[in-house]
């Protein structure tokens, strides 16, 4: 049996590269063989970091009695959803759209044109046997009946990603979005919705962005009290930083273990937003820790890794929860007791076998204290096993740490920050950027083969303008506008503004995905929005602004009733609404306080650039002096511009 896996680059692949299933990689030749043997394809989507993917994998996978059964019946085609997303667009679609739900491991069988027929998430051993038998015998004994299905299927897809009918993201529309928050906002525990919770930080952005806008009160109340509520339990690291990528239940207690880098990129934002914009002393610790969780965890000299597991050693939650027996070992009896109190491990626990995922309810009055313990946590926690790490470096999520390490660092005055933000950057241009066009994802340095989908474009697009902001080098600005113009002539549909998530030039698959609501990450469409409209604020081309507006239009109608689903464009819409504020401040020191100000109070999606007038390829700063001598600022609104102001409450007020 070939070993089609070893050679892949994706860590997700490489679990299973020694199954004793005859797996193939997403490729031509693997529906060919289809074809050939006249076999339905099993195609397996799953991510490293997925526990429930795991499991199906040491109950099917690995079983030598299922593999057998598997290769005889079909091709299996194990597919990296973080890699290819453009092909788990599709095929979650498909899965939904038959089973009016979706997750992963996701399992569909399709024939060999790609058409899916049957679909579904985990199955236990047993029924993914005669589920296999079952599809064979359908494929041989009933074929018609099959291809009827399949078309079905593809129709069904294909409707999806048809687009509503455009619509202007005015106000009335960003005020039903929020209002559609509002309604499903958990006034007890944060968060809107109910078990299981994920981080809403899309969601969060747009409603801090709308405050700001606004002084809507409620919104506010309702961001911060989330922030704290995660922040305060479980699925937030209370010793190392780092958010896990959902809470199981309704009070943010227990995670589900994985840490991605997409969740701690967004909610680093947020929490430095939050305490800039309402002001939260837990807002800007958490942001601290988060910042310092990506350094130290997930870069690995080149770019940021996409997560670490769940699991360690097979077993879930293992390295981060604790028994008081454990606690006590740790820590001594009196230090334990006080430690044990402080962060909620109980006899009872709150997780599996008595243990119990720490919180931290209150800040302790003794912070000496406290920081000592966790100290010692920490260093008796790094001796347990560690989970395993994902390592490739994806595009899109590094362009979204990119844009949240610049905003942190320049808001907080941390050089480091920002100069492992510029680094980050670096590496995505010189290594993703290949040809004039960018690619998914690398490991150790390298480039991939997947093509960048539009939310890599996007992603990346707004982080070369914030690495702009932050530096007031022209050739950030430069790149960025490289891959707009890309995006508008690759992705862009002409007829309606909108974007489809995948290159006229891509490969074809059985539908062209035009996904407009978020998931997990920005839309590629709000993705590139943002981008756009950072862009159109940091250049005065009302082109850029233009294609922004329209392509938000397509996205309206389902933002003014669905919020959860829309945070990311109506933030982008928010921007619009509000400008963008355009500031520049003319200065030989990047370290005057006007610098400082301007980054401390921007308004919503605003955009900052200083340093010396006219600086080659800063359009900001073209015919803006210094003021006597001073520096000094020049603000503007939709391309309307003040009165330069040198004094810093001057600026202050305005931006006000």
């Amino acid at each position: 049996m070939a070993n089609r896996l070893a050679a892949a680059t994706s860590p997700y692949l490489q679990q299973h590269k020694d199954n004793p299933v005859d797996w193939w990689q997403w490729s031509p030749e693997a529906f060919e063989e289809a074809r050939r043997r006249d076999v339905p394809v099993l195609i397996s989507v799953g991510y490293a970091a997925c526990h429930w993917c795991h499991v199906m994998a040491h109950e099917s996978f690995e079983h030598d009695g299922v593999a057998a059964v598997v290769n005889e019946l079909t091709v299996p085609i194990k597919v990296d959803r973080e890699e290819r997303p453009d092909v788990d667009a599709v095929y979650m679609t498909a899965t939904q759209a038959m089973t009016g739900q979706g997750g992963w491991p996701m399992t569909v069988f399709a024939t060999p044109d790609g058409e899916p027929f049957y679909c579904g998430t985990y199955f236990p051993r047993d029924a993914f046997l005669r589920l296999v038998h079952a599809v064979s015998d359908a494929w041989h004994g009933q074929r018609d009946a099959v291809r009827r299905q399949s078309a079905a299927v593809v129709d069904a897809i294909r409707q999806v990603a048809e687009r509503p009918p455009a619509n202007p993201m005015d106000d009335s529309v960003l005020q039903a979005a929020a209002e559609s928050l509002m309604k499903v906002y958990d006034a007890e525990h944060g968060g809107f919705g109910g078990a299981p919770k994920f981080p809403p930080h899309m969601a969060l952005l747009f409603l801090l962005r709308r405050y700001q806008r606004t002084r809507d009160d409620a919104v506010a109340d309702a961001v911060r009290y989330t922030c704290e509520r995660m922040a305060r339990g479980g699925i937030y690291d209370q010793l190392a930083g780092g958010f896990a990528r959902y809470a199981v239940d309704g009070t943010w207690t227990v995670p589900h273990f994985e840490k991605m880098l997409y969740d701690n990129a967004l909610l680093l934002r947020v929490y430095t937003h939050l305490d800039r914009i309402a002001g939260s002393d837990t807002a800007r610790r958490v942001a601290g820790e988060t910042a310092a969780f990506l350094a130290r965890d997930l870069h690995d000299g080149h770019g940021f890794i996409s997560a670490l597991d769940a699991d360690a050693d097979g077993e879930e939650g293992l390295t981060y929860v604790w028994t008081p027996e454990q606690f006590d070992e740790v820590l001594g009896e009196i230090d334990g007791a006080w430690g044990r109190y402080l962060l909620q491990v109980t006899r009872e626990g709150t997780f599996e076998h008595g243990s119990s995922v720490l919180q931290l309810p209150e800040d302790p009055a003794n912070l000496e204290r406290w920081h000592d313990i966790r100290a010692r946590l920490l260093q008796a926690r790094a001796t347990r096993p560690q989970p395993a790490r994902d390592g490739k470096v994806v595009a899109a999520w590094n362009g979204l740490a990119v844009t949240a390490l610049v905003e942190y660092g320049m808001a907080y005055h941390d050089g480091d920050m920002t100069a492992l933000a510029v680094r980050t950057a670096e590496f995505l241009a010189g290594t993703h950027l290949v040809d004039g066009r960018l690619r998914r994802v690398s490991r150790d340095g390298v480039a991939g083969e997947p093509a960048g989908v539009l939310e890599d474009y996007g992603a990346v697009a707004e982080a070369f303008c914030a690495v702009h902001q932050a530096t007031g080098d022209g050739h950030w600005l430069a790149l960025a506008k490289q891959l707009l113009d890309v995006a508008l002539s690759r992705f862009r549909d002409p007829d309606t503004g909108g974007f489809f998530d995948t290159a006229d030039d891509a490969e074809a698959l059985v539908a062209r995905p035009a996904d407009v609501t978020d998931n997990a990450t920005p839309s590629g469409l709000s993705a590139i929005a943002a981008a756009l409209v950072t862009y159109s604020a940091l250049t005065a081309d009302t082109a850029y602004r233009e294609a922004a507006e329209r392509a938000l239009a397509t996205v309206a109608v389902v933002a003014a009733t669905h919020g959860r689903f829309t945070g990311y464009a109506c933030a982008a819409g928010e921007a619009l609404l509000s400008g963008p504020y355009e500031i520049a401040i003319a200065t030989p020191d990047p370290t005057s306080p006007l610098v400082a100000a301007a980054w401390w109070h921007a308004p919503p999606g605003a955009v900052v650039v200083a340093g010396e007038p006219d600086r080659p390829g800063v359009p900001l700063l073209e015919g803006r002096p210094l003021r006597d001598g001073h520096p000094t600022a020049y603000v503007c609104r939709g391309f309307v511009c003040d009165a330069p102001v040198t004094a810093l409450e001057d600026l202050v007020a305005k931006l006000a």
